[in-house]
């Protein structure tokens, strides 16, 4: 899902990292990639915030950040993708 600004600095306020600009020249392959999002980079690796589901409903003010790739173990900055694993983080996207 692709946040708006406030969204944006809600997400980072509740979680840390930092949120990879629109303009930076990996966001044409991440959406290739992952599709329409806004990336966050954290200690965990690359992250984005999906809805939250209740049951059958979604609920668009709050999100789940889901983790897109780990860093690599090698001690290089790179980044390994995997299947999208939502995490225990909830954000209230209206904060």
């Amino acid at each position: 899902m692709k946040l708006n600004a406030a969204q944006i600095e809600a997400t980072l306020r509740q979680t840390g990292g930092e949120a990879i600009p629109v303009d930076h020249p990996l966001i044409p392959k991440l959406t290739e990639l992952f599709g329409e999002h806004t990336y966050f980079l954290d200690d965990r690796g690359l992250n984005i915030v999906e809805p939250a589901r209740s049951g059958n409903s979604v609920d668009d003010q709050f999100g789940v950040v889901v983790n897109l790739a780990n860093w690599a173990n090698d001690g290089q900055p790179k980044l390994m993708p995997h299947a999208p694993e939502p995490t225990d983080l909830l954000v209230d996207l209206a904060a």
